[in-house]
């Protein structure tokens, strides 16, 4: 990993991530594993999220599973709770809980746009709101929250409700990191194009995945490990004066 050398401090920070149990979830949890940070795996699907603490064991790493509903202001503070009894801080939390429906304005129920916001905007809301004192006990913390050029522009793939949620996390991002800059907490959003993932490969047909690859610039989809890149980098002391960002990456899609 290219961050392994600059990021030796951190090997026993702990990072929690929401959405961990695949996808960029789990990429940001493997790319941290592999400089040391201890991984706490939050997820709704515990099966998946165990895998991933699986993963991260037989690699040498230490992980822990907190499964739990990011919409839940209970499993969240109980995700809190085994952390700070399993692994005694936080220093790390990445917002990448979400969900997708293509689903057209005049279709979308209430349930289906409350869930959607819920999940998205919601619980990246919460999940702060819950780590953000201990973060300040510190004096270091970083936040980073998934968005999508969808937050800059429209969803390729999903409905109105995806776009309004990821629009949301950006202007959430940029008002919580001006609030909490002066007790050293960073926060950032990273905004992913269209990634190879099983989100969007369950969501998005083979014919549509190739004829929106071959629109971009670069003429593929992301890959997951290079949005944990990112990511890494802004968890780390070389990313302090970079905060209320947000960071495409995107191929070329979005160009602003």
């Amino acid at each position: 990993m290219a961050f392994q050398s600059e990021v030796e401090l951190e090997k026993k920070k702990t990072a929690i991530i929401t959405g961990g149990g695949q996808g960029m979830g789990k990429s940001c949890a493997l790319a941290f594993a592999e400089i040391g940070i201890r991984t706490v795996i939050n997820d709704i699907d515990e099966l998946k999220a165990q895998k991933t603490v699986d993963d991260i064991k037989y690699m040498g790493g230490e992980s822990m599973i907190a499964a739990g509903d990011v919409t839940s202001k209970s499993d969240i503070n109980k995700v809190i709770e085994k952390t700070m009894s399993g692994f005694g801080s936080v220093e790390i939390l990445i917002n990448n809980a979400g969900v997708l429906k293509p689903t057209k304005v005049t279709d979308i129920s209430e349930k289906e746009w409350d869930w959607v916001i819920s999940v998205n905007l919601k619980g990246t809301f919460l999940f702060s709101q819950a780590v953000i004192p201990f973060m300040r006990q510190m004096g270091w913390g970083r936040i980073i929250n998934f968005s999508s050029t969808a937050g800059k522009n429209i969803s390729t793939v999903g409905g109105a409700h995806y776009t309004a949620a990821k629009a949301g996390i950006l202007g959430f991002t940029r008002h919580l990191a001006s609030e909490e800059a002066k007790y050293g907490i960073t926060v950032n959003a990273v905004c992913p194009g269209l990634i190879d993932t099983e989100m969007v490969k369950k969501t998005i047909n083979d014919d549509d995945i190739k004829k929106y690859a071959n629109s971009f610039p670069i003429k593929r989809l992301g890959k997951a490990s290079e949005v944990a890149s990112l990511v890494l980098f802004l968890s780390s002391d070389e990313a302090e004066y970079i905060t209320g960002a947000s960071l495409d990456i995107n191929g070329g899609d979005l160009m602003i």
